[in-house]
Parts: structure tokens; sequence; C-alpha cells
């Protein structure tokens, strides 16, 4: 009995001891998770040219992979409780036009899968073609290989955009076949072309929607309660490229119209092409620009589908290089995304933006270097979640990352 009691004083004395001791030491504090989470890539080394999509419950994202300079396959991987499953392949091929600013891409309508590569159709250095290809649903295997264009001509079509539409696809891409030499010897200029696709992959309709546009400035569109809506860089006899925009009301296209009079005159192309989004009849649309040698980053919204925008709003000017981005985060609320640069490296930013023009506090999303191997960083919204996706490069080495981001860490002043 003596010695169960000396044991049961020794641990009656452990247990006070130990817990004046924890009594005593103070709480670990929460860790803070950073604002910007590194996510774990699908993509492996020597891949670039990421394209995210998110369309309703499917996020998707494309890239392309590059062994030995020659052979490139364009894989993708769907996003599932917030993480990017292992990658598939689409195809591969070494007779692509594999271009910094001319990326491919993937969509999804229904359960019915698109994505496009270029391909060459000469020895020319700019002669190919834009090849779709095609996942119906049910189906197990990619249709590939499948001539987007109507023209034969051995000259430039690329800088495609495709939106869901109706149980199809709608696309449009610059298209280069007034650009062949004529007898003459004369030579016509860039066009915006857009047609729909099914999900089959058969191009239902095709229309010229703008006779002379900037030769390799990305094309964005939507679609709107009216119908598809599409927004590029035009070129002017006098060589103003600034932003238009071409809407179809009530099945038929309107002229080309610039949203904002910047008065860019440059000669060359600045390949940096605007991005739209659209809530209804509710669109946002940033650009760069680059008019009286002030490079700056503009964003408007319009409330009637494109008819009309707001004055335009300055995002950030100085040092910006643009390669931008747009959504929707709310009815109230956009979000815009741009690069700018930062000495010898450069910065992917990122920043909310309200109807009154009222902004968050600028987020970094990251660094980069500051190079075309960085190409065109991407970002998309699904359930108040931004999801990111780049081109990081070490030495000559590139990888896609990605990252993401709670939408309400972008917070006001």
């Amino acid at each position: 009995m003596r010695k169960l009691i000396c044991t049961a004083v020794v641990f009656l004395v452990l247990g006070i001891s130990f817990g004046c001791k924890n009594s005593t030491t103070k709480p670990e504090p929460n860790k803070q998770l950073p604002l910007v989470q590194k996510m774990t890539s699908p993509a492996a080394m020597a891949s670039s040219l990421p394209h995210i999509m998110v369309n309703k419950d499917v996020a998707l994202m494309s890239w392309v992979e590059t062994v030995d300079d020659t052979l490139t396959t364009l894989k993708y991987s769907e996003l599932v409780d917030g993480e990017w499953q292992e990658s598939e392949n689409i195809l591969s091929g070494t007779n692509w036009f594999v271009n910094w600013a001319d990326y491919p891409m993937i969509s999804e309508n229904n359960g019915s899968l698109w994505s496009h590569v270029l391909k060459k159709s000469s020895l020319g250095t700019y002669s190919y073609d834009i090849k779709m290809n095609v996942k119906p649903k049910g189906e197990t295997h990619w249709n590939t290989d499948l001539r987007l264009h109507t023209d034969g001509t051995p000259t430039e079509h690329g800088f495609v955009s495709i939106v869901p539409y109706q149980n199809n696809f709608f696309v449009n891409w610059l298209d280069g076949r007034n650009t062949e030499a004529n007898e003459l010897g004369e030579r016509g200029a860039m066009t915006l072309r857009g047609g729909v696709v099914s999900a089959t992959g058969k191009l239902i309709e095709e229309y010229e929607l703008d006779d002379r546009t900037c030769d390799c400035c990305q094309t964005t569109s939507a679609i709107t309660d009216n119908g598809p809506i599409v927004i590029y860089r035009d070129r002017s006899n006098k060589e103003v490229r600034d932003i238009s925009i071409v809407r179809q009301v009530n099945g038929e296209w309107t002229a080309p119209k610039v949203i904002h009079e910047d008065d860019w005159q440059i000669k060359g192309c600045p390949v940096n092409g605007p991005k739209v989004d659209v809530l209804g009849n509710n669109l946002v649309v940033a650009w760069f620009t680059g008019a009286g040698n002030k490079q700056k980053v503009q964003l408007v919204f319009s409330s009637d589908g494109g008819a009309q925008f707001s004055a335009p709003i300055t995002i950030v000017e100085g040092r910006v290089m643009g390669r931008v981005d747009v959504l929707w985060a709310d009815e109230e609320t956009a979000v815009v995304s741009w690069m700018e640069a930062n000495d010898k490296t450069a910065l992917f930013k990122a920043m909310a933006i309200t109807l009154s023009g009222k902004t968050s506090q600028q987020q970094v999303i990251t660094e980069m270097v500051d190079s075309r191997k960085s190409g065109f960083p991407q970002m998309e919204i699904m359930e108040e979640t931004l999801y990111f996706a780049w081109t990081e490069q070490e030495a000559a080495i590139t990888q896609v990352k990605t990252a993401k981001m709670q939408v309400e860490a972008l917070s006001f002043n």
C-alpha cells in the first residue's frame, strides 16, 4: 500500500510539474499561409506556353513540352478539388510553329473538348495553318489535324481565341490569306476571321470580321446575351493600332469600332493583345498601349454588350510590359493582371478594381525572367479562387508553374 501511495504521489508531483510548465509556455502563433500559394505543376521540364480555361465547373490547362528542340507534345490537365491532375497527351509533332506569343489553347463545352496547334504549311518561316483537335463527349480518343480555315494559302494563320457557344465553339483568328503576293507582287493585309465549330470539328459558319488588322497581337472573344463579340488590335491606313470590337447583333456582324482612341501610331506590331471577360451583357476589357511614348495598361467597362464603353481607367503606367489578362470576380469587381519590368527581371502582378474605379493593393504573383520565353501569363477564376500559370526560366530550361490565391486576398485600401 505504501508503495502504491508513494507512486501516486510521484505521478501527482510530476503532473503538477508538467502542468506548470505547460501553463507558462507561450502558445505557438498560428502560421499564416502566403497570399499566393504555389501549386504542384503537372508540367515537366522543357514545358512552356500555358493556357487556362474555365467553363462552369470545368477547369483545364494546356501547354507544350519539347524534346531536343524537335518533337513537341501538346498536353493538358484538369483541375480537381483545387489541384492539377496528372497530365494527358493530345498529340505530338515535329513540324509545328511554336511561338512565345501565339500559344495553343484548349476549351470545353458540355463534355466535349477542343484544342489547336499551329502546323507549318510550307518551308517558309511564317506560313502555317491552324489545326484543330476535337474529342466529342463520350469519345476516348482525340481526332487530330483538322484544318480550321478554308483557304489553302501558305500564309500566317494564328492568334486564336476560343469560347464555348451553345452546343458548339465560337472561334476567331488572324488570317493571312490576303497577304499572299499576286501576279504584280502586291500583298494585302492581315484579316480577322471568325466562325462556329461543332463538337466534331466541322466549321459550320465562317465570317470575315475585319479586312485589315494588326499582324500578331492576340485576339480575345466572349459570348454576351446579344451574341459573340471579338476584341482585337486594329490597324488603320495611318498605322494607328488601337483596340477595336466587332459584335454579332440579331445575327449580323457590326462594323469594327475602336473602344477608345489611344491614337497609338506604331509601324510594327507590338505583340500585345487585349483581354475581355463577360457576365451577361457586362464586359470588362484590359489592354496595353504605348501611345505618346507612355506605356500603360488600361481598362474599360460596358453594360450593354460592348455597344458603349466607360472612360478608360489607367491600371498601371511606367515600365509596363503589358501581356494582360482580366476577369470578373463578381458583378461589381474585376481582376486584372499584367507584367512590368523590374530591373533585369519582370513582375507578374494582379489587382482588383470595382465598377466605380476603386482599386485594391497590387499583388505580386511571381518574379519572372524578363524575356520572350516568359510568354503570356494566364489567370482564371473558379469558386472565388484565382488560378495562375506562367513559364519560368532557369538558365536555358523552361517549365510551366502554377499558383492560386483567394480573391478576397486582394484587399482594398
